[in-house]
């Protein structure tokens, strides 16, 4: 892919995002998800080779779901972001063991956990390694 492409998936990663704040709305926006074809995206990692559909999809949504619910123990969501919560194209899933600073205006904000495109992601530059046990988690739902 040439810097066009590059540049405009950046731009769109950095653009406007809707929060999941309940978590109702997360399962109704995993079940808009779940009948297309996305590239999952666990950054830190390489980049996806192509686009997951059907039950290799659900498969790793659901993991993806469950993670997030044991983990971000609240009764609100608050850790996921949609460009467009009835049409979405690009989600960003923060780690809820790693959140950071997600939307500080005056701080380099922390790069999410996973990405979900409906387009082939772009590489995301990250500071620190994966963890060995995130890295150990995707690896169970990589095939």
């Amino acid at each position: 892919m040439d810097s066009v492409d590059t540049s405009n998936f950046h731009a769109r990663l950095n653009g406007n995002f809707y929060g999941i704040l309940q978590w109702q709305q997360l399962d109704a926006l995993w079940a808009r998800v779940k009948i297309g074809r996305w590239y999952f995206y666990q950054v830190g990692e390489a980049l996806p080779d192509s686009a997951l559909h059907g039950d290799a999809l659900a498969r790793r949504i659901d993991a993806l779901d469950a993670l997030l619910r044991q983990e971000h123990d609240y009764n609100y969501c608050g850790i996921v972001y949609a460009d467009d919560v009835d049409q979405p194209a690009l989600i960003k899933v923060y780690d809820p063991n790693n959140i950071g600073s997600s939307c500080s205006n005056s701080a380099m904000p922390s790069p999410p956990g996973w990405i979900l495109s409906a387009r082939p992601p772009m590489l995301i530059e990250v500071n620190a390694p994966v963890p060995d046990n995130r890295r150990r988690w995707w690896q169970l739902f990589a095939h």
